[in-house]
């Protein structure tokens, strides 16, 4: 009977890590798919409307952008990935996965803002907003799992890279 326990647990142990796994491709799917959606109302914008602002010395080239944010996306899925693998019947992951996905929609309602309805001022309020999201969101992933917390903190360092650079082209323009 030993034997039969231990075998039990490590079939169960391999569902678990299957569970995690499929959990986390899907949160990277997601959030690959919400980057994408947000790229698509840049994408209009760069070479026209972008291009003829005035924008900051240290203002990245824009070649730099997108491995800058499909990093920060895969990263972002495998913290929403570890927590989701926690169980979403928890009342912490719920919040802290809910928490993930306002601030998600938010960034990519900042590219349509700032690029879409080419509106720095008003990407600016969206910004400082999602900042704050991305706090909470670090705040409540640190209580589920801890890892996915500090996978958030190069996003989030980027989005505060990000204000700034929005501010700037704001007030330059």
């Amino acid at each position: 009977t030993a034997y039969r326990r231990q075998r039990q647990m490590c079939i169960r142990d391999r569902l678990m890590t299957k569970k995690k796994f499929i959990r986390i491709l899907l949160a990277i799917a997601i959030c690959l798919i919400v980057g994408f959606l947000g790229a698509y109302a840049t994408q209009a914008s760069v070479a026209t409307w972008y291009s003829t602002l005035e924008k900051p010395s240290y203002n990245p080239p824009n070649w730099v952008f997108t491995p800058i944010w499909t990093t920060l996306y895969v990263l972002m899925g495998v913290a929403a990935g570890l927590v989701w693998s926690k169980g979403f019947y928890h009342l912490w992951v719920k919040t802290a996965l809910y928490h993930f996905g306002f601030q998600l929609l938010l960034s990519s309602a900042w590219s349509v803002v700032f690029f879409g309805l080419q509106s720095p001022l008003f990407a600016l309020f969206v910004i400082l907003t999602l900042f704050v999201l991305i706090l909470l969101t670090i705040k409540w992933f640190k209580i589920v799992k801890p890892i996915a917390a500090y996978l958030m903190i190069p996003y989030l360092l980027w989005v505060g890279f990000a204000i700034v650079l929005n501010f700037e082209i704001w007030r330059l323009n």
